[in-house]
């Protein structure tokens, strides 16, 4: 009896460890917010090519991939940015103690990536 507790205790462990430590699709999704902000006020936001909306916005991204960002207003110049990402160590960690279906899931869907930053601010030249 008490070995059937112990290897139930067991199966519980690992299957919780295996399905809930894939901490950072859980907790962290693999779509980041960012804050778009320019002046002036009202300007575009372009995003890998496609109008997002006009600042101040907010944006949910997909994080594996780095974007191209441009903010557009007539009269102005427009100016873009790359909006770069990187992987965040600590999700590793946590995937990696957690086995190997952690790790699989995370890298897949891309979920360990963060952006360097979340906010994202731009000064526009008025045309000559």
């Amino acid at each position: 009896m008490k070995h059937k507790r112990l290897f139930v205790a067991l199966c519980l462990a690992t299957l919780s460890s295996s399905v809930f430590s894939q901490c950072a699709l859980i907790f962290s999704g693999t779509k980041g917010l960012v804050h778009f902000d320019a002046s002036p006020e009202a300007s575009e936001v372009w995003v890998d090519g496609a109008f997002m909306g006009t600042t101040p916005c907010r944006i949910a991204l997909k994080k594996s991939v780095e974007h191209t960002v441009e903010f557009r207003k007539a009269g102005y110049t427009p100016r873009s940015y790359k909006l770069q990402n990187s992987i965040g160590a600590g999700w590793v960690i946590l995937d990696v103690i957690g086995g190997l279906i952690p790790v699989i899931v995370d890298a897949t869907t891309g979920a360990w990536y963060q952006f360097d930053q979340d906010h994202v601010n731009s000064v526009l030249q008025k045309q000559q």
